[in-house]
């Protein structure tokens, strides 16, 4: 493990304050700065887990998609945007031994302690947000992502489709450049290894032919440069904005629109087709609705952007 006196370039304000109170673990390794949030299993205190969170430094880029992306949508509006603090950011979708830590249960269709928790609502995740806040002290801030600080962080510095380059649409469920990176409508079967499945036999244009299949493993598929899984395929996760169109004149640190009926959900998921799943592509929930495809990764910062 790396220690603080080791580091001589934090980089933002945020890390130059030293690893969170919360943080059981500190390191760093090629893919930058990481902490360890440590929590009881099933609420069994001799029992721990943990869940790895990776730094991501403040920054500006490249928001939404060129107009000749392959796949894009008119609400992917190309502008820069500045993100002015960093944050720890959970290296996987919130898995469902994590989720039960904290909540007691797991609403998951496809149970797997290691599989990303789903059937959640933003409702959900909220309270869910509250309870691991209050479970860790006084002045812990965990939270959902802005829409913004999402693809930024999915993005890892690029500004192509995927975090690794281009995509090719040969297909409504086969885009190649996704197999490597992505659980999604075209391989989410491949291999699969549980009872409890859905049938995607009908679903055309698979990259691979299968037809059980569902959600996966966290972090059985490449991640991007910035040490992050699973930010493309295997289930959407929530964000913290109302859905509403891009307000190109908030170019630091945007949270959305001030109001709405639909929360923003983002990367795509275990059923979603390949172009559905670029780092660019905005979708949109009801905060109350939950589903088999909807999960949720958080982050920690040291101040709240206003909602």
């Amino acid at each position: 493990m790396t220690t603080l006196d080791d580091v001589t370039d934090f980089g933002c304000p945020l890390l130059r304050e030293g690893p969170p109170a919360w943080a059981s673990g500190f390191g760093q390794d090629q893919y930058g700065y990481f902490t360890e949030l440590e929590l009881p299993l099933n609420h069994r205190r001799e029992s721990t887990r943990s869940q790895r969170l990776r730094w991501i430094p403040c920054g500006e880029f490249w928001m939404g998609s060129p107009a000749d992306e392959p796949g894009r949508d008119e609400d992917e509006l190309l502008h820069q945007v500045r993100i002015t603090r960093g944050y720890w950011f959970f290296d996987s979708a919130c898995p469902q031994w994590l989720w039960e830590s904290v909540m007691g249960g797991n609403p998951s269709r496809f149970r797997d302690a290691d599989r990303p928790v789903e059937q959640v609502s933003w409702d959900n995740c909220q309270e869910f947000l509250l309870r691991l806040n209050e479970l860790l002290g006084s002045g812990v801030n965990f939270r959902l992502p802005s829409e913004a600080e999402w693809e930024y962080a999915c993005r890892a510095g690029t500004s192509s489709a995927l975090y690794t380059g281009g995509l090719t649409l040969v297909g409504a469920n086969n885009g190649p450049e996704l197999d490597g990176i992505a659980w999604y409508g075209g391989n989410s079967g491949v291999g699969y290894d549980l009872e409890e499945s859905y049938d995607g036999s009908d679903w055309p244009e698979k990259q691979y032919e299968f037809s059980s299949c569902g959600s996966r493993r966290v972090k059985s598929k490449g991640c991007n440069s910035w040490g992050l899984y699973d930010m493309l395929g295997n289930v959407w996760e929530w964000c913290g904005d109302w859905y509403g169109d891009y307000d190109v004149e908030q170019s630091e640190d945007p949270f959305g629109a001030s109001s709405g009926s639909v929360r923003v959900v983002r990367g795509g998921g275990w059923d979603s087709g390949a172009r559905y799943v670029r780092a660019a592509f905005r979708a949109r929930d009801v905060p109350g609705h939950d589903d088999f495809f909807l999960g949720f990764r958080p982050l920690s910062a040291a101040s709240r952007p206003a909602e």
